[in-house]
């Protein structure tokens, strides 16, 4: 970290200089610095904590101080009266230092860390994908917004959430801590949001993303028995995949079972929940069937090899996919 007030080096072959300001630091500015140095232009950069505006006047970015939101100046703050600014693309939230420079340099940080081509369709997705899964709540807890109405008593107290775990790591109030050994605890504050954001930018891109891409080779499959049946050559995570690829494609509601092998090398039939959270199936199995089991089951329904239909219709199991698909077949006609 510099110590001494940086001067504009792009031109002078030396490090260009980040600011922030010092004292408390909360989450946002911590990924703010942690994604700059994720960026070509900024990945040597040095940093600077103050809210000297001299000093950060010759800073070549400053984040989360300093009261403008001037990109064609590399300023990026949003405490200031009358900021509104919010991500786009559906999203609402008002951003934070966090959200503003990924914004701007997401799609390249991205491209960087997963080694794509920023022109690659995958770029854009995890950059929209990663505002929504980990930025949003960042920007959300830092400008006071709750997730839920005012008028609502939350059931439990949650303060694990990233925002909270760097706060923690603040000073405690009757610690006495020098600006110096604040700025190095800063820094392991970057680093533990940062490292959560690759990791779970990691995880999209080599868990989600293919799994998403099993989902929709099975929706547009066309030796599908029927449009309403959805099967799965391997198991992989799909509700989520479903219902995004099922909005995506115009075909909403369609899907009403999918099939997929299990572990075990057996099939399962798992009757589509009306959302991706619900337990209420669109079309559950037939009652029926439900509770029953092996020779019993096969015997109501006809179709040899059956294992089991959960009591509540939601899921099924038979020992191969012809079984599971005869199964969807008898169930779509009732």
């Amino acid at each position: 970290m510099s110590t001494e007030p940086p001067t504009k080096r792009q031109k002078t072959g030396h490090p260009l200089t980040i600011g922030t300001h010092n004292g408390t630091f909360h989450c946002d500015e911590a990924l703010a610095v942690w994604l700059l140095k994720r960026t070509e232009a900024y990945k040597n950069a040095d940093l600077i904590r103050t809210r000297d505006e001299n000093v950060l006047s010759t800073c070549d970015i400053v984040v989360d101080v300093g009261a403008k939101y001037e990109p064609e100046n590399h300023r990026y703050d949003h405490h200031q009266r009358g900021f509104e600014e919010v991500f786009g693309h559906g999203f609402n939230t008002k951003l934070s230092s966090a959200g503003l420079v990924y914004k701007h340099f997401g799609r390249e940080i991205v491209s960087n860390l997963m080694k794509w081509s920023p022109e690659d369709a995958r770029t854009q997705l995890l950059w929209l994908k990663m505002y929504k899964e980990y930025i949003e709540a960042i920007d959300a807890i830092d400008n006071g917004i709750s997730a839920y109405p005012s008028n609502l008593q939350p059931l439990y107290r949650m303060r694990t959430d990233i925002s909270a775990r760097v706060g923690y790591l603040n000073p405690r109030w009757n610690v006495h801590a020098t600006s110096q050994e604040v700025d190095q605890i800063f820094l392991k504050a970057s680093d533990l949001v940062g490292s959560e954001f690759f990791d779970r930018l990691d995880y999209y891109g080599n868990a989600w993303l293919p799994a998403r891409e099993i989902i929709l080779s099975a929706i547009q499959s066309e030796s599908a028995l029927d449009r309403r049946v959805v099967v799965f050559e391997s198991f992989a995570p799909w509700k989520e995949h479903l219902f995004e690829l099922e909005k995506e494609l115009g075909v909403e509601g369609q899907t009403i079972y999918v099939l997929y092998p299990d572990e075990s090398g057996k099939w399962r039939i798992q009757a589509v929940p009306v959302s991706p959270e619900s337990f209420e199936s669109r079309k559950a199995l037939p009652q029926e069937w439900r509770g029953l089991r092996d020779d019993t089951l096969s015997g109501i329904t006809g179709v040899p090899g059956c294992i089991f239909v959960h009591a509540s219709g939601f899921i099924g199991g038979a020992q191969t996919r012809e079984a599971v698909e005869a199964l969807a077949r008898h169930a779509l006609s009732k």
